[in-house]
């Protein structure tokens, strides 16, 4: 027996026409339903009953009748979206050196971005001394001349670059790697789904993983931080998401955090999948409490405050001497006010770009060392929350069987392209 507990709106999977949706709970486990006229019933398992939805949630209003009724095809954004803009994600290109299983932007066949668009781009959506925009493709480092176009979008004003890779390159040239970081590239988001080669043949079609120590290596001599990106998938890594923790742990300073993402059905993959091939967020903070809970405890980890609840959670911590996790937040009741997007990106640029190594910092290190596991003096303590910040954190992209608005409304990551800032789930929004 089910029961409907909440009223939205979604798209067919089929045309994308915006249709009423529903959460339905059957026992514990709670459905995005939707019925297109032309198409049929669609439904997707959204929550699995692992937490309670209620408390998780908070105290987000559902969408009214009348509300974002442009809302996903109007996007650019419109007036009625409810967040700002915390990231930028600019495409440099569509090329890409793997063919991977799943791919949102389905990179591969295609060409760069010509350098002077790309330039008058990031004019474009620069907010001069604040904005956090992310060089993506297709595969950035293909491009010969990313450390100019790094360059030209602090020229532009962005305040922070992040470039979003499989590191592929910043592990076999080390040269190029330095003339990023010398252009200004604030940190590195890298493509790392586990810690065994199995896995990358399975996602990304070659072993990988010693590939990926040696891309954290470039980065780390060049002073670059890097936040670890696991595509998370049913059957081929869910249980390697706690070794994923402790290596990046092992790693730090030079690994500023884990960014997980359950595999979500779009671009390269566009097939409707049944729900044993979703992996929902409750799901994900399960597995980490099951694999990791010795190091990460479970009132750590938080409901988005930027984003909607619904779409991810973060946890901020200090990496201690032995490589445990000491929280700076415990969990509180999803009731506090929102988080603005500009909140949202000084706390991510904080602990995802390394510290300088100028002579103040130098002389911090003398006095406290970051292989000693007590926290005895607020020096020492301001100091490794300087050095050894650690945030694990996680993003529930939505596809056309399980996209809900009311989740897009609160979007704060964007993409840019000719003159349109678009919600990422509804940019990459694909029929199914």
């Amino acid at each position: 027996m089910k029961t409907i507990l909440r009223k939205t709106y979604s798209v067919c999977p089929v045309c994308l026409k915006r249709i009423p949706a529903y959460h339905t709970g059957r026992g514990n486990e709670i459905f995005l339903e939707k019925t297109c006229p032309q198409h049929g019933d669609f439904t997707a398992v959204i929550w699995r009953g692992l937490r309670d939805a209620d408390a998780w949630r908070g105290s987000v209003s559902p969408i009214a009748d009348g509300e974002n009724e442009n809302c996903p095809h109007a996007c650019g954004l419109c007036p009625e979206h409810r967040q700002g803009t915390c990231c930028v994600l600019l495409e440099v290109t569509k090329r890409c050196n793997l063919s991977c299983r799943f791919c949102f932007a389905d990179g591969g066949s295609g060409e760069d971005i010509p350098f002077e668009t790309v330039q008058d781009r990031l004019r474009a959506l620069a907010v001069p001394g604040e904005t956090l925009v992310q060089l993506s493709g297709g595969e950035p480092t293909v491009r010969d001349d990313l450390p100019q176009i790094a360059a030209a979008a602090k020229e532009a004003g962005c305040r922070y670059v992040q470039l979003n890779t499989n590191g592929i390159r910043l592990a076999e040239d080390p040269g190029y790697v330095r003339a990023l970081a010398d252009a200004g590239l604030s940190f590195v988001f890298m493509q790392f789904d586990g810690t065994e080669e199995s896995i990358y043949l399975a996602l990304r079609g070659r072993e990988l993983l010693d590939v990926k120590r040696r891309a954290i290596d470039n980065c780390a001599r060049n002073g670059l931080g890097v936040t670890l990106v696991p595509t998370i998938v049913p059957g081929i890594n869910v249980y390697n998401i706690g070794s994923i923790i402790r290596f990046a742990a092992s790693q730090s300073p030079a690994v500023r955090g884990v960014h997980f993402q359950p595999v979500s059905y779009f671009g390269r993959t566009p097939a409707l999948p049944s729900d044993a091939d979703r992996f929902t967020l409750d799901e994900l903070l399960q597995a980490i409490d099951d694999q990791a809970g010795g190091i990460v405890p479970r009132d750590s980890l938080r409901p988005s405050s930027c984003d909607h609840p619904m779409c991810g959670f973060h946890g901020d911590y200090l990496v201690m001497g032995n490589k445990t996790l000491l929280p700076l937040q415990k969990k509180q009741s999803n009731c506090c006010k929102p988080a603005t997007a500009e909140q949202n990106r000084l706390f991510i640029a904080r602990r995802w770009q390394r510290p300088g190594k100028g002579p103040a910092e130098k002389k911090r290190s003398q006095c406290c060392s970051k292989d000693d596991p007590e926290i005895e003096t607020l020096d020492s303590f301001l100091h490794r929350v300087r050095s050894q910040s650690f945030t694990i954190t996680a993003m529930a992209f939505q596809d056309a069987g399980n996209i809900d608005l009311e989740r897009l409304r609160r979007c704060s990551l964007h993409v840019f392209d000719d003159g349109r800032t678009v919600p990422f789930c509804a940019y990459y929004l694909t029929a199914q």
